[in-house]
């Protein structure tokens, strides 16, 4: 079999068609496969790239990972404009279209409860920095010379000493800024989502990365919740907030059913990342 069909999401049977311009990983618009009460969202993939063996390959390439996952919210994110809709897992695929089927089948209820708690909302990421940048080194004093080298031994350790201090008091910052973030955030959210810290070495932003949630929130309510992030985000060095969003609820659509695949129906924690890292870039 030299096609597979790559899953991208799951909706109802809706009016409408998909926007002009979106593409799935083929290069062409994306397929509805209408089953029952269920749609599968669907391009036809070559069995090379994502059969279990080159699929695995592919999963420990950076490179390929983010176009991959730049394809796949692409295409969900099209699909959000139009519908309700159950973002499925980077590289999701069955074997054909009965396979499609089959997890439509296995995950029926799943699927449908999902679309009723889904529908209407929105998901907003919120995520915190510590970046400790070096303390300005103090003015020499007169005793010193003019290279501006501490007069002893006890002016030079005092200063790291200072250094130090500044560089810990950002993590407490962070930490207690984190906390009370996620906690105000929280109660004015349907539901909310603490992910690991983001590697750097994938987002590329600067600072280390200390809260990394996701706030499921009415669409209606969106324009407070990012209010919100603004009056508690403090004006002050050494601290970040970052906001993104609205996306589609990726954190809150949970595992769909196994299908029957070829692949890998959640690929890895890996692919999670570079999406995750993708759609930094599109924010940014």
């Amino acid at each position: 079999m030299n096609e597979l069909r790559y899953v991208y999401a799951v909706t109802r049977p809706f009016d409408g068609v998909l926007p002009d311009g979106v593409r799935g990983l083929d290069g062409e618009p994306p397929r509805l496969l209408h089953h029952g009460d269920l749609v599968a969202v669907v391009s036809p993939v070559p069995a090379g790239d994502f059969a279990e063996a080159p699929l695995k390959k592919h999963l420990e390439d950076l490179d390929w990972l983010t176009a991959t996952a730049r394809a796949h919210e692409a295409v969900i994110g099209a699909m959000t404009t139009v519908t309700c809709t159950v973002p499925l897992r980077l590289a999701t695929v069955c074997v054909d279209d009965s396979g499609v089927r089959r997890l439509l089948d296995a995950g029926h209820d799943r699927f449908l409860q999902t679309l009723d708690r889904l529908e209407g909302r929105v998901e907003w990421g919120v995520k915190v920095y510590a970046d400790p940048e070096p303390a300005p080194a103090p003015r020499p004093e007169p005793s010193e010379p003019a290279g501006g080298a501490p007069a002893t031994g006890r002016d030079y350790l005092r200063r790291r000493l200072s250094r130090r201090q500044a560089r810990e008091g950002v993590w407490e910052r962070a930490d207690a800024l984190a906390r009370t973030l996620h906690a105000e955030l929280s109660q004015r959210a349907q539901a909310a989502a603490l992910h690991r810290p983001q590697d750097s070495r994938l987002s590329e932003s600067p600072g280390q990365n200390v809260l990394n949630a996701a706030y499921l929130v009415p669409r209606e309510r969106s324009e407070e919740f990012v209010a919100e992030v603004g009056r508690l985000t403090p004006e002050e060095g050494g601290v970040r907030v970052e906001l993104t969003g609205p996306w589609a609820p990726y954190s809150f659509a949970g595992h769909a059913g196994q299908p029957d695949t070829a692949g890998q129906a959640g690929a890895a924690d890996t692919a999670g990342k570079a999406g995750a890292a993708d759609r930094e870039e599109a924010a940014g």
